[in-house]
């Protein structure tokens, strides 16, 4: 076996998974990042109401790329099963029906979200003074969701084989190029919204580039051949019953945050500025969350496919440690400099003032989406996705429009709607966690213990 892949069935639990999870990290921190500059730009160079328009569609384009996620997540978890147990055809089987599966689906979704635009902005009731600029960005953006497509399942490839380093490398190079091309585009050529649409398009081609000029001149397991691109119906079924249950979560998820988005623009352009502002920078503590419950997923993966049970719930109680440690970190930093983080995107004080408002209360209650990220990591590892999809919409979807509902129609307060992302997530860690201890650790528990 090369180097480029990694067995996670051996060695230093703890080790492991730090060195595997933490190129992962530092990758969705720049993916991240160059989103940030997106709205870092557009905020300083273009104005508050050119940000509310981006922050309005981003949440329209997070919908879309949570489906692509999921549908990744779920093919890695296949990848990963095979990889553990030692069956290399099937690897490479499941790695080419995925891939084209994906490239119908790509371009199907690109299609289908240019045309129904119009009707995506009047779901999240998209103000008339922003709807414009926000039409155009979404546009451009989904013309591109072919990319996002592509690169998420040849990253979920590499990720599976436990070669978390190279879609980290990928990330860093295409970041760097949305940035300096969001300030030829937005300042330099003043394009205003359309730049950074274009600029966010033209980095995603590029990582599809890099991300696949390595899976096609690998001679790896793990190889892409493009002459093999065709769909086993067999694999495509073990695909989509792995994959589209997290599709859909994420996808449902994404859909809630719609509903949250409309209570956001109810309160006007400033609320949508300063609250996106503050989604952007709130992100860098959720993305280690999310890092942990995508490394878990792989390491359970593996070692359930080899048949490391034991080894497979240390992982579990090791990384969830390891998560909490730095969710209090990162967490403690970003709310005691609020201010300071949100008059990076806006100097505007109406709109900072939300921002500040809306990290202030989400900071501390953080814990939740960290139990919520291991557990329905580690229960998709054990092939439970579709478990974890229903859990987790009536957590975060159900439950939380359930108090949006409730409290602002009792008080049109802004705080409610801050409360609604933490509320989503503490029920559905109570109930993925629920159904984690009683349906999967006391089930193989007896097994380890016959």
């Amino acid at each position: 076996m090369r180097k480029s892949s990694t067995d996670l069935t051996e060695g230093n639990i703890i080790r492991q998974i730090v060195l595997f999870a933490l190129p992962i990290m530092l990758g969705q921190i720049f993916q991240n990042l160059y989103n940030s500059v997106d709205a870092i730009v557009v905020g300083n160079y273009v104005g508050t109401t050119a940000l509310a328009a981006v922050s309005s569609s981003s949440d329209i384009a997070q919908l879309l790329n949570g489906f692509f996620t999921g549908m990744s997540t779920g093919c890695g978890i296949l990848f990963a099963r095979y990889f553990g147990a030692k069956d290399y055809q099937k690897v490479h089987d499941s790695i080419h029906t995925a891939l084209t599966f994906a490239i119908s689906l790509g371009l199907a979704m690109a299609v289908l979200g240019i045309i129904f635009t119009p009707f995506l902005l009047n779901v999240v009731g998209c103000p008339q003074d922003v709807y414009d600029q926000a039409a155009e960005y979404l546009r451009i953006y989904l013309a591109g969701i072919l990319f996002t497509s592509l690169y998420n399942v040849g990253a979920g490839v590499l990720r599976a084989v436990g070669d978390s380093r190279t879609p980290f490398y990928i990330l860093v190079i295409s970041s760097c190029v949305n940035i300096v091309l969001d300030l030829l585009f937005v300042v330099l050529f003043r394009m205003g919204v359309m730049g950074v649409a274009f600029a966010t398009i033209i980095s995603q081609f590029s990582s599809v580039c890099m991300v696949y000029y390595r899976l096609l001149h690998t001679d790896d397991v793990y190889k892409v051949t493009l002459s093999h691109l065709k769909i086993d119906r067999e694999l495509l079924k073990e695909v989509i019953d792995l994959g589209l249950p997290t599709a859909i979560q994420s996808s449902l998820i994404s859909t809630s945050n719609l509903f949250v988005q409309r209570y956001i623009n109810s309160f006007g352009s400033a609320a949508m500025a300063g609250i996106g502002a503050a989604k952007k920078i709130d992100k860098f503590t959720g993305l280690i969350s999310q890092s942990m419950g995508l490394s878990i997923t792989t390491f359970v993966s593996q070692n359930y496919g080899a048949q490391r049970l034991d080894r497979a719930f240390k992982g579990i109680r090791q990384t969830l440690i390891l998560n909490f440690i730095m969710i209090a970190c990162m967490g403690t930093v970003i709310f005691s400099f609020a201010p300071f983080f949100v008059n990076i995107f806006t100097k505007d004080a109406a709109a900072a003032g939300f921002g500040v408002g809306m990290i202030r209360v989400m900071m501390p209650l953080y814990i939740f989406q960290a139990l919520n990220a291991i557990f329905s990591g580690a229960t998709r590892g054990f092939g439970r996705s579709r478990n974890v999809m229903l859990l987790s919409i009536f957590g975060m979807v159900v439950c939380r429009q359930i108090f949006l509902a409730i409290t602002m129609s009792i008080e049109h307060n802004v705080r409610f709607v801050y409360f609604g992302y933490p509320v989503g997530w503490g029920f559905s860690a109570l109930f993925v966690y629920i159904y984690y201890r009683h349906q999967i650790k006391n089930k193989f528990k007896n097994q380890l213990e016959h």
